[in-house]
């Protein structure tokens, strides 16, 4: 996934350690939105929201009806600003490369949504049909149900799904302390040099 480059959302900082926006960026978020609910019911139908999506990032036609209905809740066909706030959260930190972090972070909102059939318990099938979301391929998927999935009903309850995330965030911390460390050491090298 790509954000286009010149879009509104290039104008909001996304916080690297809560993947959160500042309040001055919600503001203008909120008003952003007024601007895109052209029916002024408070809510973006999928018209609306497949034309945001289309604008501000590369994603398909099917990929975008996708998360419109994950985030379509209530199934009633429109999203509030909470929703499209929640999506542009998760679609900054994907630019960002933050994946980890959100879904770190944001643990009970993440497992929620990719919990379709509200059953509180998440298969493969949901994390392969968002995987462009939070960045998860398929090798990794294999070895996440085999770690993860304590109770061995190939689902993942909130606790398990919980100490993946964990454990996705103790990686992510050990791969970025080993970049910061062979960025050191090449500008020590170069200092030498």
């Amino acid at each position: 996934m790509k954000l286009k480059t010149g879009s509104f959302l290039w104008c909001l900082y996304l916080d690297k350690l809560y993947c959160l926006l500042s309040v001055r960026n919600v503001r203008a978020l909120v008003e952003y939105f007024r601007l895109l609910d052209a029916h002024r019911s408070h809510t973006l139908n999928d018209v609306l929201f497949y034309h945001f999506l289309h604008h501000v990032t590369n994603w398909t036609r099917k990929q975008i009806m996708n998360v419109f209905n994950m985030l379509d809740w209530e199934a009633v066909g429109e999203i509030g600003f909470d929703q499209f706030y929640m999506l542009v959260c998760i679609v900054l930190a994907h630019e960002n490369h933050l994946e980890e972090q959100f879904i770190f972070r944001h643990s009970r909102p993440v497992f929620e949504l990719l919990d379709l059939d509200g059953e509180m318990r998440l298969g493969a099938e949901s994390f392969q049909k968002y995987d462009f979301l939070f960045n998860i391929k398929k090798h990794d998927l294999r070895e996440f149900y085999r770690d993860f999935d304590i109770t061995g009903d190939c689902h993942l309850n909130y606790k398990e799904f919980k100490l993946f995330t964990i454990s996705t965030m103790d990686k992510y911390q050990e791969k970025q302390k080993e970049e910061n460390e062979n960025e050191e050491k090449s500008l020590l090298s170069e200092s030498t040099a």
